[in-house]
């Protein structure tokens, strides 16, 4: 098979595949209705643990009206800050400190929502009653009495209590740490002369379905680590069927691309998991399966950790270490090439501390890859500058054999082998590329670190696509083009070094193929133009130093380069 025909085959199916997730964007936004909540419980399919079941009814009011409308502790540390709402004792108000909505913006992400604002998402725990369906338990239009400290700060925790006055009085201890860490310590005190049997739970709930980024590299939507198997599942998927798990060990919640909620059970405790929707929200929930037994003049406690994180991988990893949580660096979705794509990004994260700008970081990863790859793109290229020399002799076996196919990859082949020459070994130097286009196009798009990043001069986010376009000669014409027109300076130098690199390759013998190839390099300007500016600067300085590297093999093998 001619090496050109498998290059050829191998960038286009790339290209074709990124390019399809790019220009076939399906944004979805779903108007939720949103009702007052009103817990009820009840057996689950086996019949031994409790589940836990809503049935809604609430008028929806703004962000602010839903703040104001109750009672509340204010939080806040280096990273968040917000409220828990005393009616229900819900964490539903978080806003990152650190992170604007976007670059035009002052304003910081807001994350959790009350639930009867337009966009409610929140995290609630509780116990579910084993039997006693005329219990009185605390619901999430419970009102929590605030016992001690009034804000909560790490090392200011607070304390909420409620009295059931049936001889009950539940407690909940909750501390913030210094990043994203919520740990909720429950607790029942029984001075009743009953026994009772309760199940700790914990939930998360979203109101409304969230605009995803609609590309197959990416992971939205519903995230736990069950015993050891991931398990991801999309909106569209719970949509469809609930999911049901049971577990010893693990964590589940909701994660976006750069921001994640989360709960983790207690260690030890054996537990059953949910991922659900109905009427238009959706939850992912967990119930302890082994009931709590409280003796009379007795009590018990369960705790539980909740995040609300940006989702920076030092903080996740450091979680993952510290609190021993299953792959819980996994809420990043570093994809299948985990073992490649995440030491690369210490790598440039690295050479970013050291240069403060991570397109510099990316510049000197580039010529690194360049340097290690060295000896082998040396013999690629001294095997492409023979083929080049070799063209004129191609050409005429091709033209003496034009009626013998057989005879003529007969003579070929004797040629190949008589020169010395691997025509394969063309090849080398795109497939040396793949894996590390593919590595620093995840890094790009997942890591949080890598959002609102400069490089010089107008790229202001190495996360998003060049800002320029050449249609309105890259601003000097006061036009906005339409997003398919947006081709920005670096896409157009990314092309231009793919044209000259492909100048110092032999021509395809066919003069179909040489005419496609030609076009080649406008085609993948095209398709990258979208991608992060970041993933272009890189392909356009390994593009540079693979010229330069070519020109001086050739130019040592006597081969004309124009």
């Amino acid at each position: 098979m001619d090496f050109k025909n498998v290059l050829m085959a191998i960038v286009l199916s790339s290209a074709v595949l990124l390019g399809w997730a790019i220009f076939f964007e399906t944004p979805v936004v779903e108007q939720v209705e949103q009702k007052k909540v009103e817990k009820k419980i009840t057996e689950n399919e086996t019949g031994s643990t409790p589940s836990i079941e809503e049935v809604d009814n609430l008028k929806k009011l703004s962000r602010n009206e839903a703040i104001t409308k109750v009672d509340r502790i204010k939080l806040e540390n280096t990273n968040i800050k917000g409220s828990i709402s005393l009616e229900g004792a819900v964490i539903d108000d978080i806003i990152f400190k650190k992170y604007k909505e976007n670059l035009e913006s002052d304003d910081n992400v807001i994350f959790l929502n009350p639930k009867n604002s337009d966009r409610g998402y929140y995290i609630e725990t509780g116990w579910a009653s084993g039997g006693n369906k005329k219990l009185q338990l605390p619901l999430d239009n419970t009102k929590w009495k605030v016992k001690g400290n009034n804000s909560l700060a790490p090392g200011s925790p607070i304390v909420l209590e409620w009295n059931n006055n049936e001889g009950l009085i539940f407690t909940k201890k909750i501390e913030l740490d210094e990043n994203f860490l919520f740990k909720i310590t429950q607790k029942i005190k029984n001075n009743s002369n009953k026994s009772f049997q309760f199940f700790p739970y914990a939930q998360i709930t979203r109101n409304y379905k969230p605009e995803i980024t609609p590309i197959y590299i990416l992971h939205e939507g519903f995230v736990g680590v069950f015993g050891e198997e991931l398990k991801e599942m999309d909106y569209d998927d719970i949509d469809k069927e609930k999911f049901t798990t049971s577990s010893s060990k693990g964590w589940l919640g909701i994660t976006d691309k750069y921001w994640l909620t989360a709960i983790v059970p207690e260690k030890g405790e054996n537990f059953k998991s949910e991922f659900l929707s109905k009427d238009s929200k959706y939850k992912a929930n967990f119930i302890i399966k082994d009931p709590v037994i409280i003796n009379p003049n007795s009590s018990a406690e369960h705790v539980i950790n909740a995040f609300v994180a940006a989702k920076e991988v030092a903080v996740i990893d450091n979680y993952a270490e510290k609190l021993s949580i299953e792959k819980f660096d996994l809420t990043i979705d570093w994809g299948w090439f985990y073992f490649f794509t995440k030491p690369l990004f210490f790598v440039i994260d690295y050479f970013f501390r050291i240069t403060g700008n991570f397109g510099l970081a990316i510049v000197i990863i580039t010529a690194l890859v360049r340097l290690i790859f060295f000896p082998l793109a040396n013999y690629s290229f001294k095997s492409m500058a023979k083929m080049k020399v070799l063209q004129p002799e191609m050409l005429r076996l091709k033209e003496l054999h034009k009626d013998d196919k057989t005879k003529l990859q007969q003579e070929m082949m004797a040629l190949y082998k008589r020169e010395k020459v691997n025509p394969i070994s063309g090849c080398l130097p795109v497939l040396i590329q793949i894996p590390f286009f593919f590595a620093i196009y995840k890094m790009l798009f997942v890591t949080l670190e890598m959002r609102h990043q400069p490089f010089f001069g107008w790229i202001e986010d190495l996360s998003s696509r060049d800002p320029t376009s050449i249609f309105n000669l890259f601003g000097l014409i006061p036009w906005d083009p339409p997003t398919f027109l947006m081709i920005g300076a670096w896409p157009i130098m990314m092309g231009l070094s793919m044209f000259i690199q492909q100048k110092l390759n032999p021509a395809p013998p066919d003069p179909i193929q040489a005419k496609i190839f030609m076009f080649f390099p406008l085609f993948l300007t095209i398709i990258l133009a979208p991608f992060p500016s970041g993933l272009v600067v890189y392909w356009t300085i390994n593009n540079i130093l693979t010229i330069a590297q070519q020109w001086v093999i050739m130019r040592g093998t006597k081969v004309k380069t124009v």
